[in-house]
C-alpha cells in the first residue's frame, strides 16, 4: 500500500522523540581551589608560631601555664589572668584568640581559629574539645573556604571531645556535653547533648557554701 494511510507512514507518525538524557552532575574540582582572599597573617609570623607551637604547646615537656601564656601574648593573643593551659594544646593563630580570666584549657584541646575565637572568663574546655571556625562550600565545585567566629561566654563548659562549629556562640554558663556537636547557639544556663546537640535540661547552680 502507498499513500498517507500506508503502514509505514502510520508507523512514522507514532514514533516518540527520544528521552533527553539527564545533564551531567557537577563535580568538585580541587585544582580550582583558591583562598588567596584569606589573609591570616604574615608568612614569617606563621612559620615562627608553627615551630613555637610544636616546641612548647603540642608536647608534654613544658607544663607551666604562665610561660605558655606569655608566649601567646608575644604572638598577639589577648590573655587574661589565671589561665590554665594543659599540655598538647593546638592553637592555629594566637593573634585571632581572646581568652578571659581564669579559663581552663585541657589536654589536646584544638582551637582551630581561622577566624576570631573569644573565650570568656571562667570558661572551661575539657580534654580534646574542638573549636572549629572553618568550613567549605560544598555547593561549589571550587570548594570555597568559609570562616566564621566562635564565642564562649562567661562560665561556658565544653565537654571532652565535644565540637563547637563555625559561627556558634555558647552563651553564659551553657554546657556542651561529652562528645556532642554544637551547630547552633547554646542558650545560657542550659545543657546540650548529642549530634547535633539539643537542649536536654537547665543548668541549676548552687552557692557551694557549707
Amino acid at each position: 500500500l502507498t499513500g498517507p494511510f500506508s503502514s509505514s507512514s502510520m508507523y512514522m507518525t507514532n514514533v516518540t522523540a527520544p528521552t533527553t538524557a539527564n545533564p551531567p552532575k557537577m563535580k568538585t574540582d580541587l585544582s580550582r581551589y583558591d583562598n588567596s582572599w584569606y589573609k591570616p597573617g604574615g608568612g614569617v609570623k606563621r612559620i615562627l608560631w608553627y615551630y613555637t607551637s610544636i616546641l612548647f604547646f603540642q608536647n608534654s615537656f613544658f607544663p607551666i601555664s604562665s610561660f605558655k601564656v606569655a608566649l601567646l601574648r608575644l604572638f598577639g593573643a589577648r590573655m587574661g589572668k589565671g589561665v590554665v593551659l594543659k599540655p598538647n594544646v593546638l592553637i592555629k593563630y594566637p593573634w585571632k584568640l581572646t581568652v578571659g580570666d581564669h579559663v581552663w584549657i585541657g589536654e589536646k584541646v584544638w582551637i582551630d581559629n581561622l577566624a576570631d575565637v573569644v573565650i570568656g572568663d571562667h570558661a572551661c574546655l575539657s580534654q580534646e574539645a574542638y573549636l572549629l571556625t572553618g568550613n567549605h562550600n560544598f555547593k561549589l565545585p571550587t570548594f570555597d573556604l568559609m570562616v566564621k567566629p566562635v564565642t564562649l561566654e562567661e562560665g561556658a563548659w565544653i565537654g571532652a571531645r565535644a565540637v563547637v562549629c563555625p559561627g556558634v556562640t555558647c552563651r553564659s554558663h551553657s554546657i556542651l556535653a561529652v562528645g556532642s556537636v554544637a551547630t547552633q547557639e547554646l542558650l545560657p544556663y542550659s545543657i546540650y547533648q548529642g549530634n547535633p546537640a539539643v537542649k536536654v535540661r537547665e543548668r541549676r547552680m548552687e552557692n557551694g557554701e557549707g
